[in-house]
């Protein structure tokens, strides 16, 4: 039998050592309260996102709310001291009127900006992550110019982890171009359709107003769509010039038409029937069962810079992005944006059951509008001022510097890609 002395020292040296005990813990428990919080609830399995399509997850696991999506178009620009993939002297698919660095821009800083989202990271652009993604597939970018200033800018990312050839070309000023990038068997082609449906551009020898057909997709670009994998749309700038529409035989009007007997009706509902017309023919020959499926994105419209006349000298003189809250999105360029998100969201959602049909809004309007710094300005000649300052001076406030602020769509599109495909992985 113990003693009851001996009971009565380990009651006690126990009353005394647990509170010492206790406090002593406590401040780890608070460190690790503090630092790792534990969580409300918890997921058994990873919670995937998609705005373009269900994602499959088990109902048997139980998920409080989706993961959001990561909002690209919610972000500021910051300084980066590493600067762009490229220069003039390592990418030779640089278009001479965007070179900025080879006609004498003087200024540098606008090549060290990066865009950075609120809620979320975007990557540096990875060229080999790119390539081996699109790997035995075929990229187009189709519609106006700013689709061929995006195409440049990827080639030229691109071009520093494999060199693209030139394999095909056509079309006045290369509207009709095609790359092969052999060490991993991708084509990226460029198709120069600024309205993306049928259209008849004004010319010196006829009409001086463009002629659309808003019902009829354009078969320049469309009747090569079952060998393209992944598309690139982009329109908005030609939209604004005069022009008169038809729907079937019939004419429903036109923009900025004097002299010619048509109702005057804008050009907003127009833009929205072409990217009607334009997905709906995308849904209808990429979504097929036979078909292999496509990734489609419509890059939104980039707004121009132009503080007073285009020819006039400094007509885009600024040196600096415009801080966050500084510029507001508005008027024609905030609509066009909004007509195109609004597009999209729509085709997406009538195509919803197409498994091999992906179509996102690459949405670059805002980050775009925040870079007045980034166009050619009287650069897109070369050293504009060598014989000092003439009286008109051409600009371009409307295109992107090769490098600049459009490589950053590209790293938007990569991820977005990126996304994709790792859904695709978990859904099969």
């Amino acid at each position: 039998m113990g003693s009851p002395f001996k009971d009565h020292h380990h009651h006690s040296l126990a009353r005394k050592l647990i509170p010492w005990t206790f406090y002593a813990m406590l401040p780890l428990v608070l460190f690790r309260l503090y630092f790792y919080p534990y969580p409300l609830y918890h997921a058994t399995t990873p919670i995937l996102s998609s705005s373009s399509s269900s994602s499959s997850v088990s109902s048997s696991t139980p998920l409080l709310e989706e993961e959001p999506s990561c909002d690209y178009t919610n972000g500021k620009w910051v300084r980066d001291k590493r600067g762009p993939l490229y220069n003039d002297s390592t990418c030779g698919t640089i278009k001479e009127g965007q070179n900025c660095i080879a006609h004498g821009r003087p200024d540098m800083g606008y090549l060290y900006w990066r865009w950075k989202p609120k809620h979320c990271k975007l990557p540096r652009f990875e060229p080999s992550t790119f390539l081996q993604l699109l790997r035995n597939k075929h990229i187009a970018f189709v519609g106006d110019s700013m689709a061929r200033n995006q195409l440049e800018s990827l080639l030229c990312m691109l071009s520093s982890a494999s060199v693209p050839n030139l394999v095909y070309r056509d079309g006045e000023d290369n509207k009709f171009r095609r790359w092969y990038f052999e060490s991993h068997n991708i084509t990226i082609s460029v198709y120069w359709s600024p309205f993306l449906v049928k259209g008849v551009e004004k010319s010196n020898t006829g009409p001086n107003h463009n002629q659309l057909y808003l019902d009829q997709v354009d078969e320049r670009w469309a009747a090569d769509m079952n060998g393209i994998d992944l598309i690139v749309l982009s329109i908005g700038h030609w939209f604004l010039h005069p022009a008169v529409y038809y729907e079937g035989d019939q004419v429903l009007g036109c923009h900025y038409c004097p002299g010619l007997n048509h109702t005057e009706i804008g050009f907003y509902d127009v833009l929205r029937k072409a990217i009607k017309t334009t997905l709906k023919a995308l849904a209808d020959r990429k979504g097929r069962a036979n078909s292999n499926g496509i990734y489609s994105f419509v890059t939104t419209f980039s707004p121009a810079h132009f503080e007073g006349d285009w020819d006039k000298f400094g007509a885009c003189p600024k040196t600096e992005p415009y801080n966050k809250g500084e510029k507001t999105l508005e008027g024609m360029d905030a609509e066009i944006r909004q007509i195109e998100v609004e597009e999209v969201e729509a085709a997406r959602m009538n195509s919803i059951q197409l498994e091999k049909f992906r179509l996102e809004a690459l949405d670059v309007t805002n980050l775009s509008s925040m870079r007045p710094d980034g166009h050619p300005g009287p650069y897109m000649h070369p050293f504009p001022f060598a014989n000092g300052v003439a009286e008109r001076v051409q600009n371009d406030c409307v295109h992107w510097c090769l490098p600049g602020p459009v490589d950053t769509w590209n790293e938007i599109l990569l991820e977005i890609i990126k996304k994709w495909e790792d859904e695709s992985k978990t859904e099969e």
